[in-house]
């Protein structure tokens, strides 16, 4: 053997007696966070909150956010579902994720087996939400003023064919009602801005969207599509208004498929370790937003009950006409 067979076998040998905690640990470079919706709306401001925690409490590669819009949240998600599965690239799916997009058949290529779930961080039902000054006090007013102005008065949602939208035909469809339905892609921004300069009458969307607008007295919320009270903000439920509806969204994380479980479980506690902190606690307590943690164990087998139940609901919906698909 040659000095420099020697030497080689050296390195390897040394390299493969070296203690694990000598070898790089995830992670090691930066993380790249999807959020398939734009900037400024709900799921962007609580993603970006927890995930800014995450990155001040892990040592190593920063976790930075990216938005990626376009297709009711399936542009980004496809991006996440080819990246490779290496922990640095995860993302978050929404409602529309999950139900809108495999539902409708959007894409052929889209396919939830191509994602390894690790969280559920939020549940959010949506709610009715008018400007400060508007005429209408209560959900009780807006329906009777739709009724005597069938098809006039403007509410704004966030794609057609989406969860909101559906919402809002339900709405009606349960009141006797026709509004003039106005879509806003790319979340929630487009709802604020139409709100504010009065292209709008009302918006569905959820409370935490509308967060900063509430609490500064610009807008306010006339009923929330749950049977829970929000935690945050005194608003009437559609149970107490005798409205049987419910429905709204959710935030969960994910990786591509393929992402070793050492690395998930690593996402997981990082994560499950932001949502405990009381900085985030206390950020999302005054929100409106329901901070509701499912963890890897759970939330896979959630997603499959929420998609059937979701997906038998809509069907119906399809046979009676009140949407099509």
């Amino acid at each position: 053997m040659t000095r420099l067979q020697l030497l080689g076998s050296v390195a390897v040998l040394a390299a493969l007696l070296s203690p694990v905690g000598a070898l790089a640990e995830y992670p090691d470079r930066d993380v790249r966070v999807i959020v398939p919706w734009g900037a400024g709306g709900g799921t962007d401001g609580i993603v970006r909150k927890i995930t800014n925690i995450v990155d001040e409490q892990v040592d190593g590669g920063s976790f930075y956010v990216e938005n990626i819009e376009g297709g009711i949240s399936a542009t980004g998600i496809s991006q996440l579902m080819k990246a490779k599965p290496d922990g640095y690239t995860i993302g978050a799916l929404t409602y529309d994720s999950v139900i809108t997009v495999p539902w409708q058949g959007l894409l052929p290529s889209y396919n939830l087996d191509k994602l390894k779930l690790f969280a559920r961080i939020t549940s959010e039902p949506d709610a009715v939400i008018v400007d400060a000054t508007s005429d209408y006090k209560t959900i009780e007013d807006l329906i009777a003023a739709a009724k005597a102005n069938p098809g006039e008065i403007r509410v704004g949602v966030q794609n057609l064919g989406g969860r909101i939208h559906l919402t809002l035909l339900q709405f009606q469809s349960l009141t006797g009602t026709d509004f003039k339905i106005v879509s806003y892609s790319g979340g929630t921004a487009g709802q604020k801005e139409a709100i504010l300069s009065d292209e709008l009458d009302v918006v569905i969307t959820s409370l935490g969207d509308f967060s900063t607008l509430i609490d500064d007295g610009t807008v306010r919320g006339l009923l929330e599509f749950t049977k829970a009270p929000n935690p945050t903000y005194d608003v009437p439920t559609s149970e107490e208004a005798g409205i049987d509806l419910v429905n709204g969204s959710f935030i969960l994380l994910a990786a591509p498929a393929g992402t070793p479980d050492d690395i998930i479980s690593t996402l997981e506690t990082d994560y499950k370790a932001a949502y405990d902190s009381d900085e985030f606690q206390s950020w999302v307590a005054k929100t409106g937003v329901t901070p509701d943690w499912l963890g890897a164990a759970a939330v896979t087998q959630w997603v499959d009950e929420t998609q059937k139940a979701l997906f038998d609901e809509m069907n119906s919906l399809v046979e009676s006409g009140v949407i099509t698909k």
